[in-house]
């Protein structure tokens, strides 16, 4: 899957706070994203992350 630093991934199942959707602030085997909601920071392994993700939203720089 491509996704990319600054991508915001949005979820199948919400962060505790209710937001669905995360910013990717680091990618590698270890994904680092941060809840829109709350600011709260998760790292956790590539394919756990990839597996949960329902949409990417790539902000489009002109």
């Amino acid at each position: 899957m491509d996704v990319k630093v600054g991508d915001i991934l949005e979820m199948k199942k919400p962060h505790p706070c209710g937001s669905r959707q995360f910013e990717v602030l680091r990618v590698g085997m270890d994904f680092k994203i941060k809840c829109k909601g709350c600011g709260h920071e998760v790292m956790a392994a590539r394919a756990k992350i990839e597996r949960n993700i329902k949409k990417v939203i790539r902000e489009q720089d002109d």
